[in-house]
């Protein structure tokens, strides 16, 4: 990994904590509807809302230039935004100056098409989220899309060169029976596997009550059939690893309701509409794309500043039968998972 001169001001918040992670989503557009994600009927944003890519890379240079050295590309569906490539392409560019790691999570619908380029403008590794490899499930937790696309995009990918790890959001009742063959068959290929406790996060198809499968509860289940050794090992990201023995592959767990990771967050998310969230699970937030349009690089920096003070210190989401409504009106698909 490269080694980065400290920046003159970095981006440290007033709980102390250093952001160091950007995920950018470029579209809340996607070619999926997934149940726990978005509604049936989405109203997209119109395309003059969102950030061209010039303004998606004078925001990047500038956190990059503050000490994030990792960016995540994520959407909606990041490569079903027209042209994707070329943003990848200039982001890449960071890459040993500044910048340790550009990657991207994606449904993977796209990827046959994408991977190499992918792999040609700086990409090394992606998320691909995939909730079961059974076609008739995968239709309906998507209700569209098929399955086959997926893997083969992962398959693609595989052969150009890019590190995979697949996103699993564990459902009770929907897909917890598939768990261990995911895990299976995820290892099996040499891709990590991590698991991600459902968020009330807008009005969607599935009863989260019901769904909600606590995570602390679904380790201690897989750990009297195997044996998990717990690792240091972290991506940049909120997940906890453990390497299964009898696989020899790692498992990730991701756990914002049981058990957040707040005390040590590092990220923050950027809307495709320019809107800087300090928090998945709050509304708190600066628009980077008016300061920029209002007032130039100057004002973009104050922003970053401005940002900072605001970020709160954490999340407090709730699921049961008490507060069933989302925490927040705003879908994943909006903030960028």
């Amino acid at each position: 990994m490269t080694t980065n001169p400290a920046p003159a001001r970095p981006l440290v918040d007033r709980f102390g904590r250093h952001i160091s992670y950007l995920r950018i989503s470029v579209t809340d557009r996607c070619d999926f509807r997934c149940v726990y994600c978005m509604a049936e009927d989405m109203q997209f944003l119109p395309k003059k809302e969102i950030l061209s890519f010039a303004e998606i890379e004078t925001i990047a240079t500038a956190f990059v230039t503050r000490g994030v050295t990792r960016l995540r590309l994520t959407g909606g569906e990041p490569l079903v935004r027209r042209d994707i490539i070329e943003l990848v392409r200039s982001l890449g560019r960071h890459i040993g100056h500044g910048l340790n790691e550009l990657t991207m999570t994606t449904n993977g619908s796209q990827l046959a098409k994408h991977a190499e380029a992918l792999v040609e403008a700086g990409m090394r590794r992606i998320n691909v989220s995939l909730d079961t490899l059974d076609a008739e499930r995968f239709r309906a937790i998507t209700r569209r899309g098929r399955v086959e696309d997926v893997l083969g995009g992962i398959d693609a990918a595989q052969a150009a060169g890019l590190k995979i790890k697949i996103n699993m959001v564990a459902m009770r009742g929907v897909n917890d029976d598939e768990i261990e063959p995911m895990m299976a068959w995820a290892h099996g290929r040499g891709m990590g596997l991590t698991l991600i406790e459902g968020m009330p996060l807008g009005e969607v198809g599935i009863d989260r009550v019901d769904s909600y499968l606590p995570l602390r509860e679904l380790r201690d289940r897989l750990a009297k059939r195997y044996t998990l050794e717990k690792l240091d090992h972290r991506t940049g990201g909120p997940a906890r690893y453990a390497r299964v023995a009898e696989t020899g592959g790692i498992l990730g767990f991701i756990t914002p309701m049981s058990h957040n990771f707040c005390e040590s967050c590092n990220r923050v998310r950027l809307t495709a509409t320019g809107q800087l969230f300090l928090c998945l699970g709050q509304e708190d937030q600066v628009s980077l794309r008016d300061a920029l349009r209002e007032g130039g690089a100057e004002a973009l920096d104050a922003a970053l500043d401005q940002a900072m003070l605001i970020k709160p210190k954490g999340h407090d989401f709730v699921i049961d039968r008490a507060r069933p409504e989302p925490a927040l009106g705003r879908h994943m698909s909006v903030t960028g998972g």
